[in-house]
């Protein structure tokens, strides 16, 4: 069965005209056409949103405008999408290449049903664009939602979940509300495919120490959540040991 699945590609975005535009392009050069891109601006003082203006694209929407952090600027874009798919593409992330999409939708034609999520391998960039390296931890062949059992297997920038099954992020978490997110779409999904492609370019941040730390016992808590906590402990031991090994 052909399928020709629509994207809805959503940025988030605050003060971020230094990082915006190498994102805003490789939007348009993708080859796939059947998309809307949707910005979400948390009300920026730079000129993040005139600079997306000024690209050229035709957004399908721009809001910019005071929001409770970024997954409740998520939430406004899921409310305002149309696709079938979601796509996540942080304000300096970037497509991996021009036919990015066109891959993606190539995974999804391939099956009788379309697949309730569809997911890649992520690249880590730096702010010059230049490859560092692929993402630690690599994506399973499989992946079911006890794989999050492992740690955030998929990035969320490269997880592509059909939007009809999708809910709206919880903003109890500030800070890891996306694997919350990734599990509960997972418990929904009988079809998830892995598209054996680099889908996206994820630019490394310089999140501080104590935010890290802080996102850590977030996602501690979530896995207690979905997995229990006898479960989860004895998975984090293992997280520490095998930290250990690898030194």
């Amino acid at each position: 069965m052909r399928h020709n699945p629509k994207f809805s590609i959503i940025t988030v975005t605050y003060n971020a005209a230094s990082v915006i535009e190498p994102t805003i392009r490789s939007v348009m050069q993708q080859s796939y056409g059947n998309y809307e891109y949707l910005l979400i601006d948390g009300g920026s003082s730079d000129d993040t949103v005139e600079k997306a203006k000024a690209s050229g694209m035709k957004f399908a929407h721009i809001v910019s405008e005071r929001d409770k952090g970024i997954y409740d600027a998520m939430n406004k874009g899921m409310l305002l999408a149309t696709g079938d798919y979601l796509c996540f593409l942080n304000a300096g992330d970037s497509f991996h290449s021009p036919d990015t999409l066109e891959k993606i939708a190539a995974a999804a034609a391939a099956t009788d049903e379309l697949p309730h999520v569809l997911y890649g391998e992520t690249a880590e960039v730096d702010d010059k664009r230049n490859f560092v390296r692929m993402r630690r931890l690599q994506v399973p062949e499989k992946l079911t939602w006890k794989s999050f059992k492992h740690g955030m297997l998929v990035c969320h920038q490269a997880f592509y979940a059909r939007r009809d099954i999708a809910p709206l992020y919880d903003l109890q978490y500030r800070l890891s509300s996306d694997v919350d997110w990734c599990i509960k779409i997972m418990k929904k999904s009988s079809i998830m495919v892995n598209v054996h492609h680099t889908v996206v370019d994820y630019l490394q941040n310089g999140i501080s120490l104590q935010q890290h730390r802080a996102s850590l016992m977030e996602r501690f808590g979530i896995m207690c959540h979905h997995y229990g906590i006898v479960s989860t402990i004895l998975y984090h031991m293992w997280f520490v040991i095998r930290a250990m090994i690898k030194k």
